[in-house]
């Protein structure tokens, strides 16, 4: 059986649950947010992270899942948008993200603690490998699916508040 590896990087999208024990940053953070509650950063802000859009991945999956590419059995590729990003910088586009759909939300600044032991302090995806063996391309920027998602979210969390 001739078999793909793909490697996400940090997916994020509509319908993820951000209370889960494992629950993503941005779905933990616009619920945190929405609700007024007291939102947490680890370390500086500066630690940066690769992210990707859940239809990036599904892209991804496609690819891989119908490939005739000889070359690309028994290989691992990268899935991600193939930039960094900030946790200081994520929070501000979430905030600005849910400020611009509702002006008049009040976000509380974050509240900055110590690193968590064991992460790395910066993540950033090579997908030169993925694009030219499957034929990847991200059809979502982090804004694009930032947007959907604070969307989704806005209309989901504000739905069960209103019953």
């Amino acid at each position: 059986m001739e078999t793909i590896g793909l490697r996400y990087f940090n997916v994020f999208g509509k319908r993820q649950d951000p209370n889960g024990a494992y629950a993503a940053v941005m779905p933990k953070w616009i619920a945190q947010m929405l609700k007024g509650e007291d939102l947490f950063i680890n370390g500086d802000g500066e630690t940066s992270r690769d992210f990707t859009y859940i239809e990036n991945v599904v892209q991804a999956n496609i690819l891989a899942g119908t490939t005739e590419n000889d070359e690309a059995f028994g290989e691992a590729f990268n899935t991600a948008i193939a930039g960094r990003e900030t946790l200081n910088n994520l929070y501000e586009a979430i905030a600005s993200g849910l400020k611009e759909q509702l002006p008049e939300l009040e976000i509380k600044a974050p509240i900055y603690r110590d690193f968590r032991p064991g992460d790395i302090r910066h993540s950033n995806a090579n997908i030169d490998k993925i694009k030219e063996v499957l034929g990847y391309e991200p059809t979502h920027t982090l804004e694009e699916g930032l947007k959907a998602s604070i969307a989704w979210y806005i209309e989901d969390i504000r739905g069960r508040e209103n019953g």
